[in-house]
């Protein structure tokens, strides 16, 4: 299991890098997004050195606002033209998968219209990617894509998707956390993980481990039960970096205690 952080976009993504390789983490979930950190502005070369110097792995994420379903259809083809060329970066510096958040903003439309488009979008991205060496993942989103039966519409009809899993937005908008549910479907589709706390709800507070109501072992366990042993982002978003090293801590303790206890659960009668 390989523990990373986020850069800011508001931040130089070189001095972002430096930060996390000296804390210690094992990678970079490299965000291309504006103002600082967009496709078109961060030098690849710069970039790829500055990881290679720090030891750090990388995983690509791109903006969650991109309006890859608009009924718009230059709109849809200019943000795909924009993740084509997050794919063009991210095959620079070394990253083999590229996160995408499905969109679902299609005013007077119906969900079938935007699942469709989405689909459309994605296949193109899959086609793109594989020609350069990246594979793309979508992340489950609190209120339209954060169950199986949501995930299915995406998932399904595109094998080579696949799934980047939020373990903090399954805690949202739901009765109960949906991580066991999804990992118990799609497990084996699994190609990056990010993980922080909330309090349920609507709010996406992204606090660190242990301070909301996420039940970390049980997710944890859910997750080492489908025998993911990759990536793992902590999402733990606060200007004072002790909270990010404890919430490391804190994953590196549950993973040892889940893999005992998911092996104990084998062995039982």
């Amino acid at each position: 299991m390989l523990i990373g952080a986020m850069n800011h976009p508001e931040a130089n993504p070189l001095e972002e890098i430096a930060w996390i390789g000296e804390l210690g983490l094992d990678f970079v979930d490299l965000t291309l997004e504006p103002p600082k950190a967009a496709s078109w502005i961060v030098k690849p070369a710069l970039i790829r050195a500055a990881l290679e110097r720090h030891g750090l792995r990388v995983v690509g994420h791109t903006a969650w606002y991109l309006p890859m379903a608009s009924a718009f259809e230059d709109i849809r083809k200019g943000a795909l033209a924009e993740l084509k060329r997050c794919i063009d970066v991210f095959a620079q510096v070394g990253a083999k998968w590229m996160n995408i958040h499905p969109d679902r903003f299609t005013p007077w439309h119906e969900r079938r219209f935007y699942v469709q488009r989405n689909i459309l979008t994605f296949r193109e991205l899959i086609d793109y990617g594989s020609e350069h060496g990246v594979g793309i993942m979508i992340e489950n989103l609190p209120g339209d894509f954060n169950n199986v039966q949501q995930l299915s519409e995406l998932l399904d009809p595109l094998p080579e998707l696949g799934l980047h899993l939020d373990i903090g937005h399954a805690n949202l908008q739901v009765p109960r956390n949906t991580t066991r549910e999804i990992v118990a479907v799609y497990g084996s589709r699994i190609r990056h993980v990010h993980l922080h706390d909330n309090k349920g709800g609507s709010a996406d507070l992204h606090l660190p481990l242990g301070t909301g109501s996420l039940n970390l072992r049980e997710s944890i366990c859910d997750l080492r039960s489908t025998g993911y042993d990759g990536t793992i982002t902590l999402e733990v978003f606060s200007p004072d970096r002790h909270f990010l090293l404890y919430s490391a801590e804190r994953l590196r303790a549950e993973w040892k205690q889940a893999e005992t206890l998911v092996a104990a659960e084998r062995l039982a009668p």
